[in-house]
């Protein structure tokens, strides 16, 4: 399976005052982003508060999405603190045509770089689709190792990028040049948008950043 480029929108999710999802908000969105050429919708996201939604509403703005996008791919987050209920939503998405999926570690508790791999390994194998694997430590308290990645990226075809959300240049640097001389074709994406030209300078592919949502022409430039 091939990887993603260029830019991916984590995007936010529009509620109404009642604090259900607005899908004509969400609708609106998705066409103001096809129209300006971005590569990828990242719908779930933690810039969309995946965490305050519940299941249903998740999939729902799947739905909205997939429905309103002509041109960026659809990569629904599926993260959740139980490797089962993010492999069974996995699923889910893919019965509604999502083109991948975004999946960070668990959150909350520290895990051991075995417990890491672990999660993300039982992802791959239960969800056929392409998965980014996203790293955002100041979030989950997880700081994924370089060496998880490399072995993900050995071991499962499916297992396609990184995004990464952490201010360290050293990190990135050596997740791209050791990860890539094992696949080649697998995507490192920036998560921070004063990263995106030292990232693409380094060999990286692109970024999924939350500024895109408001002015997508900037990163596309």
């Amino acid at each position: 399976m091939s990887g993603f480029s260029g830019v991916i929108v984590p995007m936010v999710t529009p509620f109404n005052d009642d604090l259900t999802l607005d899908a004509e908000a969400t609708r609106w969105l998705v066409s103001y982003l096809s129209e300006r050429g971005v590569h990828g919708l990242f719908v779930n996201s933690t810039t969309g508060e995946f965490v305050h939604l519940r299941r249903e509403e998740a999939l729902e703005l799947v739905r909205v999405t997939l429905d309103s996008a002509k041109g960026p791919k659809v990569l629904p987050g599926i993260s959740s603190n139980s490797t089962d209920d993010a492999v069974s939503l996995g699923r889910d998405v893919k019965d509604l045509g999502a083109d991948g999926v975004v999946v960070t570690p668990p959150y909350f508790f520290r895990l051991r770089e075995e417990w890491m791999y672990r999660h993300f390994s039982r992802i791959a194998k239960g969800v056929d689709l392409p998965i980014i694997i996203y790293n955002v430590p100041s979030f989950t308290g997880n700081d994924i190792p370089v060496s998880v990645y490399v072995r993900l990226a050995r071991e499962f075809s499916n297992v396609v990028g990184a995004k990464v959300t952490k201010d360290s240049v050293s990190y990135m640097r050596r997740l791209i040049s050791e990860v890539k001389a094992v696949r080649r074709d697998f995507s490192v994406l920036t998560g921070m948008d004063d990263h995106l030209l030292s990232t693409l300078a380094l060999g990286g592919d692109g970024g999924i950043m939350a500024l895109a949502n408001v002015a997508p022409q900037l990163h596309l430039r």
